[in-house]
């Protein structure tokens, strides 16, 4: 019986030490993102960071900069690694009738596949700066 008593004490340790400290925690990620030949801000567009199963989003304002949301605003994400790209980086350009989708930002960064951006967001990294290039 004593053992019983000292397994559950333990079982019960162990289990309050996970909801603590095993990753339970959602983590609020910021962060700003500029042109790379003149360091000015992408003004317009989605920053996704992005895991297998996954996804959240951050708009980005006047001053480049972006706070993400899974479910609703500012919420923040479970921490691990992720795959970082942009979308709809791209100014409307004309009348309606005649209107073209000029893009802001080279293709390379619209994609988790030809993005090289992977970020690992954990207690201490919460802020994710990056530049990207304009179209070729």
């Amino acid at each position: 019986m004593r053992n019983i008593r000292y397994g559950f004490k333990f079982l019960s340790l162990l289990i309050l030490l996970c909801a603590v400290g095993c990753g339970g925690g959602k983590i609020k990620v910021s962060g700003k993102v500029t042109f790379s030949d003149d360091d000015s801000p992408l003004t317009v567009g989605t920053v996704y960071f992005t895991t297998e199963s996954f996804e959240a989003r951050g708009s980005l304002k006047a001053d480049g900069t972006y706070t993400l949301s899974a479910l609703k605003e500012g919420d923040g994400i479970p921490p691990g690694k992720y795959r970082v790209y942009v979308g709809d980086a791209f100014e409307r350009v004309g009348p309606s009738e005649n209107e073209v989708i000029v893009p802001l930002i080279d293709q390379k960064f619209t994609s988790t596949t030809s993005s090289d951006l992977e970020f690992e967001v954990n207690s201490s990294q919460r802020t994710f700066d990056f530049k990207v290039d304009r179209p070729k």
